[in-house]
């Protein structure tokens, strides 16, 4: 059996779903960093952060809180 590379997406979306609560740049950073996904440098693992955590708003598994930054909490 083929073992299929998860997306970052995928990866925190999971996180999410298990851990619930608040999710900022540096908890998503995190918890990629944890799973195995290592990026070129720190501001390249913030902004891929950012770009997952827009994604699971815009998906419904998300949803912003902060107005500026990037801060959500869990949908559910």
């Amino acid at each position: 059996m083929t073992d299929v590379p998860q997306t970052h997406e995928d990866v925190v979306a999971k996180a999410v779903e298990a851990l619930g609560g608040v999710w900022d740049t540096q908890r998503t950073v995190t918890t990629l960093r944890d799973s195995g996904h290592e990026p070129a440098d720190q501001r390249a693992a913030e902004k891929e952060a950012r770009r997952v955590l827009r994604r699971l708003a815009s998906k419904g598994a998300l949803v912003k809180i902060d107005p500026v930054r990037a801060i959500y909490r869990s949908a559910v």
